[in-house]
């Protein structure tokens, strides 16, 4: 991964898809940020047992994430996952060797641009082709829900980094 993050501060004042998706991008660069400038075998490291949990996890797990919401339901499309299966329903988070640490950042950028795209000039109350509990959801929904998603995970990205060499930051 490359070391420089373009982490942008959301606007105080927009419209709400800029607003949305300015916070969802900030996120989106936390992620990275947090894992900016450290070594496979810190990204994999598990620093805060009994959890599982790793940066690389995380990384993983969010590019499912970004797949899922914006390709899969949003826009219909099969993409089928590349982290795990049903034999192995945490392998996003579990199985750290079925890919190079560049490779997975790769597959990260590229559901990130990927999920842009989809989201791209459509109104926010577009209702995704996939269904939740069987009922589409908004785009609105996708973006806040995915807002929620990745400022928890980047709550335990911050720890993840504090445990291996100290770093901490919003």
């Amino acid at each position: 991964m490359t070391d420089a993050v373009n982490r942008v501060e959301p606007p105080f004042v927009a419209d709400e898809v800029t607003m949305l998706e300015s916070w969802l991008d900030y996120h989106r660069a936390t992620l990275l940020w947090k894992c900016r400038g450290l070594t496979d075998a810190h990204l994999a490291a598990r620093s805060i047992p009994p959890s599982t949990l790793s940066l690389l996890g995380l990384v993983r797990h969010l590019t499912e994430v970004e797949r899922s919401w914006y390709a899969r339901r949003l826009a219909g499309r099969e993409h089928p996952p590349l982290y795990y299966s049903d034999a192995e329903p945490d392998g996003d988070f579990d199985s750290l060797d079925s890919a190079p640490v560049a490779e997975v950042f790769a597959a990260y950028d590229r559901a990130v641009h990927d999920s842009r795209g989809f989201a791209a000039n459509i109104d926010l109350d577009t209702l995704s082709v996939g269904t939740v509990d069987g009922r589409p959801v908004s785009l609105r929904w996708i973006h806040l829900h995915m807002i929620e998603e990745y400022a928890r995970h980047n709550g335990h990205a911050d720890l993840l980094r504090q445990c291996i060499d100290g770093g901490t930051g919003e």
